[in-house]
């Protein structure tokens, strides 16, 4: 999970800027980057799974309670919540809302390190977006995440990971970085973010310059960076200035979320 918060903590300063930034040209974590609801509702879901332990019929309920409860129990330093995951939220008895939004994909990071198999991850990725975001593209975000994840820290090429992403998902990823460069970051939705996150990563020669590419393309640049370096995080080394920077920025709770998750997953 660390490489996502990463990411959205990098990308927080820069979200929908009239500006675009260019790949190394920008500062990493001035004064008011911070993490938003990204690194919140992926630490909520990474918690809801370390507490059910792999019992899937646990699972939707647990991470819904944990994202409504950590969205209770913290606020924002930076950014917000979608209109419709703010209603989701206010609801007595919550349902899935249908959405395809990219939100699916920047929380799921957990799963892509919690299970040993990449059906279990494609699995437990459907659960963690079902619960708000059933759209198919929504379930294919989240699960495209979460594969890509699982592949680069189990030592899968980038090629190897490219072609998983076009086969299993349809995504197309031949747009050379140059050209999307040139374009800039598209919407909000997984079919349009996921891909451009992908696309920043293969592009990427260290995790630091996947975060840069990921951020310069402009537009949700901090949710885009949340999924580039979640991928990021399993095939390259995360300097230590990254971990430095997101835990002086996490709340106490927070900060014991991510300590659990480390330990589970450490060697």
């Amino acid at each position: 999970m660390l490489g996502a918060i990463a990411g959205d903590i990098v990308g927080s300063p820069y979200e929908f800027g009239r500006k675009r930034v260019s790949p190394g040209k920008f500062v990493l974590f001035p004064a008011e980057a911070n993490y938003t609801d990204d690194t919140l509702l992926t630490l909520a879901v990474g918690h809801a799974l370390l507490e059910v332990a792999g019992d899937e019929s646990k699972g939707p309920q647990a991470v819904t309670t944990a994202m409504r409860d950590f969205a209770k129990a913290y606020r924002l330093p930076k950014g917000g919540y979608g209109g419709m995951f703010r209603q989701w939220l206010q609801e007595a008895d919550p349902k899935p809302y249908g959405s395809f939004g990219n939100g699916s994909a920047m929380r799921v990071s957990a799963v892509g390190w919690l299970f040993p198999t990449l059906p279990q991850v494609e699995r437990w990725a459907e659960i963690t977006a079902a619960v708000t975001h059933n759209h198919p593209e929504g379930i294919k975000g989240a699960q495209a995440t979460a594969g890509a994840i699982f592949l680069a820290r189990n030592g899968k090429t980038k090629q190897e990971i490219k072609t998983y992403l076009e086969n299993r998902f349809s995504y197309d990823l031949s747009m050379p970085w140059k050209t999307l460069q040139a374009r800039g970051g598209k919407g909000v939705s997984c079919q349009e973010t996921v891909p451009e996150a992908v696309l920043a990563f293969l592009a990427a020669e260290s995790f630091k310059d996947c975060l840069w590419r990921a951020v310069s393309l402009g537009g949700d640049t901090d949710t885009r960076a949340a999924i580039a370096g979640s991928i990021a995080e399993g095939y390259f080394t995360i300097p230590h200035r990254f971990d430095k920077e997101v835990r002086k920025r996490l709340a106490p709770g927070l900060l014991e979320v991510l300590n659990r998750f480390q330990d589970k997953v450490s060697p």
